[in-house]
């Protein structure tokens, strides 16, 4: 059985004047619906763990938020990809950001929501693509 942990993840080149990094995961092949967001990640932080706890604010990294995933799993933080037949293209993509907190966000902001604010402060961004 596979389990639902997300993958480690690394990052390095941020533009000068980031404050903190956001990323956000989407399946590109099912209207881009997105499957992970995790912000407020601190600057000094450049990479992400595997397995991210499913957790609001999880313990690693320490000041990140995460926002709840409403699908076939309901769970704060990594929902993995559920395509039973198909074969689709994942992207995470990982944001600088011009500000350190997006207080505007809640622990009941939709991924919807968090995307749009995350793309608003975003001074740079880098992608990844995989297909599961």
């Amino acid at each position: 059985r596979q389990r639902n942990e997300s993958p480690p993840l690394a990052w390095a080149g941020a533009p000068s004047g980031a404050r903190s990094y956001a990323l956000v995961m989407r399946d590109l092949d099912n209207n881009n619906l997105i499957h992970w967001v995790i912000y407020d990640i601190p600057v000094g932080v450049t990479s992400l763990p595997q397995n991210v706890e499913h957790a609001y604010q999880p313990t690693v990294p320490a000041g990140a938020r995460q926002v709840y995933y409403r699908g076939s799993a309901s769970l704060y933080g990594y929902q993995g990809p559920c395509s039973p037949r198909t074969v689709n293209t994942y992207e995470f993509v990982v944001y600088a950001l011009n500000r350190a907190n997006l207080t505007e966000l809640t622990s009941s902001s939709s991924t919807r929501t968090a995307a749009s604010v995350i793309a608003n402060a975003s001074l740079g961004s880098a992608r990844l693509t995989g297909e599961s």
